[in-house]
């Protein structure tokens, strides 16, 4: 069972990296759980999450792109289907209808293409592809979002009565206001609305000679609101209908979620995916702006990470433009821990967070940024002391916190643990914390566990040439401007610089001098050759990079020309057993052309047939006789050949065609769309009006409903004036 500290999590910016995959869901729920992201419990769950978010990264490569998964959460409609009686309204029976539209069609095009996403169809062929719900709604509600007048009889014949009714409702009223007008004791205006009923504007002198009831009036006082006599006895009929509708209505959407109701698991089910669907997609959106990928599995307990790179470091970099450096290193059995030295400001720490937080990542279900070659394994439990950790709430130095930590590491540590560990033995008297760090380092390595530390402490560097499955490391610096070079190379300590970093900085040489006569001869003259070696390897370190690099380059064009050599040998091959095969067929044709001559000559059928049944006979002669699987395969085989053949001439056609076209009419600019131009779809005829641009996309107004359009397919008809 996998089990990884949240303190860790925390000490490795984990958070920060679920923040940034957050951002990347296109669904609220999604953007919640993301944030909510751990590692995963199992190897069987975690190989899956894997495999799902690596089939998504191939999706954005080819011309299979998975639908769009996007949804409005359903999460209310749900608990009212968990409650009898009650009924859902007009827009939730849409947002089902949606949801079950979406999930549809990704399960059905997963299952088309099953071949490119195994894992992914896998993981949607537990759901059920249903139309029932989306027909029921259907069947009562229209596009616009109102119930069909066909939804019931009861309800068709209500809204006949309702628009008689209205009919006779103006017909009345018009006669009042034509009776009274005449009459002259109407205002100019005439008629208004009140509470949605047509009145009369009465001049206030003339109210009691109008039959009515008075809805109201104007501010000044010098208008009387009235409702004709004549009219109001429909009004009340009206509301009666209208309250029976409303009645009908509630009857039909209670009938529907009735209907629905059966269906709530399916539902729960259906949007449980979508998010599980916006997650992989988040994951895979992430590896793909870093260049993530999933690196092979080790069998034994074993990691090699090539080219390496800390994410929240690249991508901050990349934004920047400015350059992020990889780092490669290796855990195995027979080095198992290694400690890094050398001085500050290099690397070590990041170098240290890199392998932590890429380990966080991929066993929570993300592919990483290293490269191809690389190989991983898993650690039930990784732990680390990373940071300054003062602790003020619970009144403890660093150094007595720090011991708190190593005596959970000595409770927790075993050999499927890798531990991190940055500055070990730091915040005590060096000579004594530095022999305590020692013998918690000697108890982590009996222990079999897998490790890497940072560290200035001699004793510790010493101690790691002396075990046989311990290294030291250092990072690399500039010999002659002590620069960082950022790059890990394994195998020897480094030397912390003191005295030069101390000189770089400034300090006169003379205290420097008198700092050299306090301490031991013996230790200043270990650390002068530390840094001396270090300067030698950095000088061979760019010698071998140079010729690395020579020899990669001459290996990667030889590589290239073998591949090529190898594909032109199987197109000739291809090529040539397509033209011995139409060859033969034309042979074939030109035989039967010659015997149809010979009877069009003759009308002799019974030597057209024997001339016929020669040329089958010796065709069959030359046949060999082949299982169906074998004779399906050359059929595959001459298809590719043939349509390889046809593609290539349909791609130089469509070339001329379009040089042709180019050559005719070079092409016009393309307008700039601004919020309130009129414009169309380029295919269409509606017209509507621009109002609102984010994105690349529009959102355009045709008067009755708005639609989402790219802005690429709309073309300009009018200006905004």
């Amino acid at each position: 069972m996998i089990h990884i500290h949240e303190k860790t999590l925390q000490d490795l910016e984990f958070p920060t990296v679920l923040q940034q995959v957050s951002e990347l869901c296109i669904t609220p729920l999604g953007k919640d759980k993301a944030l909510k992201i751990l590692p995963f419990k199992t190897k069987e769950e975690l190989l899956d999450s894997l495999k799902l978010t690596n089939e998504y990264v191939a999706s954005f490569y080819n011309d299979n792109r998975i639908p769009n998964h996007g949804f409005d959460t359903i999460a209310k409609e749900l608990k009212l289907l968990n409650i009898e009686n009650t009924f859902l309204e007009v827009h939730g029976l849409k947002k089902i209808v949606a949801l079950s539209i979406t999930v549809n069609d990704i399960v059905l095009f997963l299952k088309k293409f099953e071949e490119y996403y195994p894992e992914l169809n896998r993981f949607a062929s537990h759901l059920e592809v249903t139309k029932v719900l989306i027909e029921k709604v259907d069947s009562i509600v229209d596009r616009f979002g109102d119930i069909k007048d066909n939804a019931s009889v009861l309800l068709s014949e209500l809204r006949q009565s309702i628009n008689r009714v209205k009919g006779k409702i103006n017909q009345s009223f018009a006669t009042a206001l034509n009776t009274y007008h005449n009459l002259e004791y109407l205002d100019d205006i005439r008629e208004s609305v009140v509470d949605n009923r047509r009145v009369l504007a009465v001049k206030a002198m003339y109210r009691r000679k109008v039959k009515g009831a008075i809805m109201g009036g104007s501010k000044t006082g010098s208008i009387v609101y009235i409702e004709p006599d004549t009219t109001l006895q429909y009004s009340r009929e009206l509301n009666n209908l209208e309250y029976e509708e409303q009645e009908e209505v509630v009857r039909i959407l209670k009938e529907v979620t009735d209907f629905i109701r059966p269906f709530l698991p399916l539902l729960e089910d259906y949007q449980s995916f979508l998010i599980a669907m916006d997650i992989i997609s988040a994951k895979a959106k992430y590896a793909k702006s870093m260049n993530g990928i999933l690196p092979e599995f080790s069998e034994e307990k074993s990691m090699y990470l090539r080219d390496a790179y800390h994410p929240l470091l690249y991508l901050n970099n990349q934004e920047k433009k400015e350059k992020t450096f990889p780092q490669t290193l290796s855990l195995k059995e027979n080095s198992r821990i290694i400690v890094i030295s050398g001085p500050n400001a290099g690397g070590k720490s990041i170098t240290l967070k890199t392998v932590g937080l890429l380990q966080v990542m991929l066993q929570s279900g993300m592919l990483i940024p290293v490269h191809e070659r690389s190989k991983v394994c898993l650690f039930d439990r990784i732990l680390s002391d990373i940071g300054d950790n003062q602790s003020i709430e619970n009144h403890l130095s660093t150094y007595s916190y720090r011991l708190k930590q190593m005596n959970y590491f000595l409770r927790k540590c075993n050999k499927n643990t890798l531990f991190l560990i940055d500055e070990f033995g730091t915040g005590s008297d060096p000579e004594l914390g530095g022999a305590l760090a020692e013998t918690f380092l000697e108890e982590f390595y009996h222990r079999e566990a897998f490790g890497i530390i940072t560290t200035h402490y001699s004793n510790l560097k010493i101690l790691a040439t002396e075990l046989p499955f311990m290294i030291n490391a250092n990072m690399l610096f500039n010999e002659r401007t002590l620069d960082p070079m950022f790059k890990l190379v394994v195998g020897q300590a480094g030397s912390s610089f003191t005295f030069e970093v101390a000189q770089k900085n400034g300090i006169p040489y003379s205290l420097i001098n008198r700092a050299k006569k306090k301490i031991e001869r013996s230790k200043v003259r270990f650390d002068a050759t530390i840094a001396k070696l270090q300067k030698e390897r950095s000088r061979l370190e760019k010698t071998g990079q140079s010729l690395k690099l020579n020899e990669k380059k001459k290996g990667e064009e030889a590589d290239k020309l073998e591949e090529i050599n190898n594909k032109i040998q199987k197109k000739l091959e291809s090529y040539q057993e397509l033209y011995d095969s139409n060859q033969r067929l034309i042979y074939l044709g030109q035989k039967i052309n010659d015997i149809a001559e010979k009877y069009f000559e003759n009308k002799r059928k019974r030597e057209l047939m024997d001339e016929l049944f020669k040329v089958v006979q010796i065709e069959n002669s030359k046949r060999k006789r082949a299982t169906t699987k074998q004779k399906k395969a050359q059929k595959v085989k001459e298809q590719q050949v043939k349509k390889e053949v046809e593609k290539k001439v349909d791609v130089i056609r469509k070339k001329k065609k379009a040089e042709k076209k180019k050559a005719i009419e070079a092409p016009k600019p393309k307008p700039i769309l601004k919020i309130g131009d009129r414009v169309r779809m380029e295919d269409g005829r509606a017209i509507g009006s621009i109002d609102k641009i984010e994105k690349n996309k529009a959102v355009v107004n045709y008067g009755m409903f708005t639609t989402n359009v790219s802005l690429d397919q709309l073309e300009l008809v009018e200006v905004k004036k």
